[in-house]
């Protein structure tokens, strides 16, 4: 029985050393497999670059309205046709295409008279008309100098009025997928400027995600944390950021 029970502890003991064994082995290569993700992520850099181009707009929005008051509301609106008739002939003067043009349904507002605090009364004292010609057009340079002459109209004794043109780029989503390609270029060589100096070498490209992008008049400094998409400029500067991390050899 004591031989047995011998045989037993010698057993567990050399059970407990093969565990213990596996246990240094086992850690000793887990610390190495961690010593090199460590080292991998160490011997990494992040950098951000930038990428911009001056670009004119190929697509303008233009809204005009013109505007008529009377006592009588048949009067109001025959006065409006009549000077809807008159933009429309001068816009075609001007090379506007007819198929670039949208005309709004007349809006129709109630003038009531005031009292002595001049608040409205319940009293209707006239109507006021206006219709909107909308001009969507690729012909950016004419609509853009039309927008701005237009107001010739008044002189024809037309109540006329211009609103600012929105200027837009049809082909931002190209130009985006190039300025990604020039940022992360640009980012590469800020990184190639860092670890040259202590003798190092960029490697592979680990990871990149876009910043802002943002589209501004080309003189604006401005920089927005959720990007800018200006459309009240003719010429505008596209540019984008990007955060990149380059592997160190």
């Amino acid at each position: 029985m004591e031989n047995s029970k011998g045989f037993k502890d010698s057993q567990v003991i050399i059970l407990g050393i093969c565990i213990a064994v596996a246990t240094i082995v086992a850690s000793l290569i887990m610390s190495g497999g961690f010593l090199k993700v460590m080292k991998f992520w160490q011997h990494t850099i992040t950098v951000k670059g930038s990428a911009q181009e001056i670009i004119k707009s190929d697509y303008i929005v233009w809204d005009c309205n013109v505007t008529r008051r009377d006592k009588s509301l048949q009067t109001a609106y025959k006065e409006l046709n009549d000077d809807l008739t008159k933009v429309l002939s001068y816009l075609a003067s001007k090379n506007v295409n007819k198929e670039d043009m949208q005309i709004e349904q007349i809006a129709t507002t109630k003038l009531f008279q005031k009292d002595k605090d001049d608040k409205d009364t319940d009293i209707v004292d006239g109507y006021e008309l206006t219709q909107t010609i909308e001009i969507r057009s690729n012909d950016v340079g004419n609509i853009d100098t039309l927008a701005h002459k237009s107001t010739e109209l008044i002189d024809q004794g037309i109540n006329f009025e211009s609103s600012t043109p929105q200027y837009f780029y049809n082909k931002i989503d190209a130009l985006k997928v190039e300025l990604l390609a020039k940022a992360t270029e640009n980012a590469k060589l800020r990184a190639e400027s860092i670890v040259s100096s202590v003798g190092n070498k960029i490697g592979s490209l680990q990871s990149a995600k876009m910043g802002v992008f943002q589209i501004t008049p080309v003189t604006s400094t401005q920089v927005s944390d959720y990007g800018e998409d200006d459309t009240s400029s003719l010429e505008k500067k596209v540019m984008v950021v990007i955060n990149a991390s380059f592997s160190i050899e």
